[in-house]
């Protein structure tokens, strides 16, 4: 399976596509960051971020869409700019009919590192072990969009087998 990890961010959106199977070492396919201007209007900074991501999901083909939940900040306008970049990153792979899954930080951690606390330092520590690299993905936006497809591969199949049987165990249940 090949997913593209989405770390949305309206300055820096870092993304990951990782290729694997549950439980094994993945293969790096690349990581990239897609910046945008911030003096720019808010209009034009997601309209680049949407081509950007959309030219990177047709690129590579991924099988899936990996993005982080937003969470909770003390900076208001941290968070809208984060939720924004999170829409246009949900958006890129529904467009291309892909099945997109999110995240959040704690699964990410607690699937990478066997912890939901761990720091960033340790998913880096830990991605760069996964995927057998030389050195710790730059910057810290591609790491941890690398984490996230990581997560997907091992994560999301299991999840989305539970959701099937579920959706179907209920539409058996209004028969």
């Amino acid at each position: 399976m090949r997913v593209l990890g989405i770390d949305p961010g309206l300055t820096r959106c870092g993304v990951g596509v990782v290729e694997g199977v549950p439980g094994r070492p993945g293969k790096l396919i690349g990581y990239f960051v897609v910046r945008t201007d911030t003096d720019a209007d808010i209009a034009h900074r997601l309209l680049h971020l949407d081509r950007g991501l959309t030219d990177l999901v047709a690129e590579h083909k991924p099988d899936a869409v990996a993005v982080e939940r937003v969470f909770a900040q003390h900076n208001v306008q941290t968070v809208i700019g984060t939720a924004q970049a999170s829409g246009v990153a949900v958006l890129a792979g529904a467009r291309a009919g892909l099945p997109v899954e999110m995240y959040t930080p704690s699964e990410v951690k607690a699937a990478v590192t066997g912890s939901g606390t761990a720091g960033k330092a340790q998913v880096t520590a830990m991605v760069t072990r996964l995927l057998q690299l030389d050195a710790p993905p730059k910057p810290a936006d591609a790491a941890d969009a690398l984490a996230l497809a990581i997560c997907h591969i091992w994560r999301g199949g299991t999840r989305a087998k539970i959701q099937a049987a579920a959706l179907a165990a209920a539409r058996r249940s209004t028969r």
